[in-house]
């Protein structure tokens, strides 16, 4: 029985049906959608598209012959069917908006927004019958029909007195959802699922509804039993996707959009897309996707019109997770890619599938000079960016005194996460012992938890949408600068004698200590002192005195004088004490020689002009 207060707010409704058809606009085109707000809805409210019955005619459908309705389905497929209504006289159905009522599960609550007239509800109480045949479901072009589930849902409210019966002939009526009351916890009953005939009875008070599907029928049988008012919805069901598009950090330019798109494998036609806007992060997204027939559908992303930068400048990866259950193993998860084949939707997925792009990182090194310039005319510099081994980007300076012109790497685009080297190397004849170097970088890009180097060399492993800028800054010092080579020739040895001799038991080597002043100030007088450590397996030629050559230009040192200014120590290491006296022709015993030349050694006045001299001594191999 149904209660007065539910009769009254039936008749209330039915009130307001008749207002809205006498108010109603020109028809719209025949479609499907989804409802715009999940409420309290089941995780898997996006995944039906709800028949849009704004061009149902009752007077039509009542005749023998019904009336024929095509849905244009969001994936491209078309939706054909003949729907006969047969009980009663006069006004069987009007096709309404959802909710029905107030006290509807559906629209209230739960599964708010459905647009269009998705409901069929009864004029009048008694018994009507909605027959559903020749139901065919027609794929786009290049894609096959699927497995897609009928959905008839309680679109009011089945009170006591009232019921539902559904009939198919395809597979068994499976229970989709359940739709809780706008209050409390009743349900009507249910029986007949996972069977071909369902039945819905009512219950008294405020209740909730049930959604039930068949998969492929071809013909629908759905009995309504009304107390005052009762209402069903139907839908398209086979799985439904989203699309997403995050963006992390700052784009590479401000102007910089994207567009994103659900396609078609086979033709490439765009099936559904959106635009990012403005400088957000997102997430975007597109309206979820309901797929009803077995086409294959690639998921891509291109620069919107109007970007500045390219999809080159930055980082994208697709992951697909599916909603509803457990994903399959073919699902994409933190892919690199722009473009992906995710082939075609299984019956019941719900994926939601997010483009995340990041600009890639970007950084550039510049080299400065301090005011008092360079110390030699010819000073030049080569600054560098690299990755291990390789050189990602590198500049040679011009110019002469304070004056950098080149140096500058420019922008160079470098990979996030990966560790990059900041350095120089002198270029030309210029020594890098004349300066002190320092290094300061700024990032335009605020929280991305980048550390920036602050010496040289300098190491930073930047992060998505970081914008660097490194200097590399170098002051000249005031100092002498001593730099110290020592080579080795074969001179002899007892098999070859002196023609192209090898360094074998018997041969002798001599080792040669160039010494030479590069800093613009002259060495402190007396100060220079040369340990030169003998190899193990070596033996110090006594006969061949420890010699001094002067350079060009010359040392500035006093006169060299081998019995003062060189001396020998048989201790290992070069502690000494140099108190030992070489004897015999080779003495293995020299572990190591002090040389301290006197006098004070000239200053260098040009990059090419640098005081010098050398060292020679011999021994043999043993």
């Amino acid at each position: 029985m149904v209660s007065c207060i539910h009769i009254v707010r039936r008749l209330l409704a039915l009130l307001l049906v008749v207002c809205g058809l006498m108010w109603a606009g020109a028809a719209q085109a025949q479609n499907c959608g989804q409802a715009t707000t999940q409420g309290a809805a089941p995780a898997s409210w996006e995944t039906y598209c709800w028949l849009n019955l704004t061009n149902y005619n009752d007077i039509t459908a009542r005749t023998a012959g019904g009336q024929n309705l095509t849905f244009a389905l969001p994936d491209g497929s078309t939706l054909s069917l003949n729907l006969r209504v047969t009980g009663g006289t006069g006004t069987a159905y009007n096709a309404v908006t959802a909710p029905t009522w107030t006290g509807a599960a559906i629209g209230n609550t739960s599964f708010i927004g459905i647009p269009g007239r998705p409901a069929l509800y009864t004029a009048t109480g008694g018994t009507r019958t909605l027959a559903f045949s020749a139901i065919t479901l027609t794929p786009p072009v290049g894609a096959s029909a699927s497995a897609y589930s009928f959905v008839v849902a309680d679109a009011e409210s089945t009170n006591g007195g009232e019921s539902l019966s559904l009939v198919t002939n395809g597979g068994v009526w499976q229970l989709l959802d359940s739709v809780a009351p706008i209050s409390g916890n009743t349900f009507p009953s249910l029986t007949g699922v996972g069977t071909n005939t369902a039945n819905v009875g009512g219950a008294d008070g405020t209740v909730g509804a049930y959604i039930l599907g068949s998969n492929s029928p071809t013909s629908v049988t759905v009995q309504t039993v009304a107390g005052g008012l009762q209402g069903v919805m139907f839908a398209v069901r086979f799985a439904s996707i989203r699309l997403q598009k995050t963006i992390s950090g700052p784009r590479a330019n401000a102007a910089d959009q994207f567009q994103y798109q659900i396609a078609s494998t086979s033709n490439g036609a765009t099936i559904t897309s959106g635009t990012t806007t403005g400088s957000g992060a997102g997430p975007f997204a597109t309206p979820p996707l309901v797929m009803a027939a077995g086409q294959a559908i690639t998921l891509r992303e291109t620069m919107a019109s109007g970007s500045v930068g390219t999809l080159a400048q930055y980082s994208s990866t697709l992951t697909c997770v599916n909603t509803s259950g457990p994903t399959r193993s073919t699902l994409p998860t933190n892919v690199t890619t722009t473009s992906f084949n995710l082939g075609q939707l299984q019956f019941g997925e719900s994926l939601v599938c997010t483009f995340t792009n990041g600009a890639h990182p970007r950084l550039a090194l510049r080299k400065a000079l301090a005011a008092d310039g360079r110390r030699f005319a010819d000073d030049q510099f080569t600054i560098r960016i690299r990755q291990g081994q390789t050189s990602v980007a590198s500049s040679t300076t011009t110019g002469t005194g304070a004056t950098v012109t080149a140096g500058n790497t420019g922008v160079v685009q470098l990979i996030a996460g990966s560790a990059y080297t900041l350095d120089e190397i002198a270029a030309g004849t210029t020594n890098l012992a004349n300066y002190a170097a320092t290094m300061a970088c700024t990032n335009t890009t605020t929280g991305t938890g980048t550390t920036l180097p602050t010496a040289l060399p300098g190491t930073i492993t930047p992060r998505l949408g970081d914008l660097i800028t490194c200097t590399i800054t170098n002051t000249r010092v005031a100092t002498a600068v001593l730099e110290v080579t020592k080579t080795s020739t074969v001179i002899s040895d007892p098999v070859n004698g002196t023609a192209n001799p090898k360094a074998i038991p018997g041969a002798i080597i001599e080792y040669s200590i160039n010494v030479r002043n590069i800093g613009d100030r002259a060495v402190d007088a007396s100060s220079i002192v040369i340990i030169d450590e003998m190899p193990i397996d070596m033996a110090f030629a006594t006969g061949t005195p420890v010699t001094f050559a002067d350079g060009s230009p010359t040392s500035g040192l006093n006169t060299f004088n081998s019995s003062t200014m060189v001396r020998f120590s048989s201790a290992p290491g070069q502690a000494g004490p140099f108190t030992y006296v070489p004897n015999g022709s080779f003495d293995q015993n020299v572990r190591a020689i002090r040389i301290a030349p006197t006098g004070t050694m000239a200053a260098a006045t040009s990059a090419t002009n640098q005081p010098s001299f050398t060292i020679r001594f011999r021994a043999q191999v043993r």
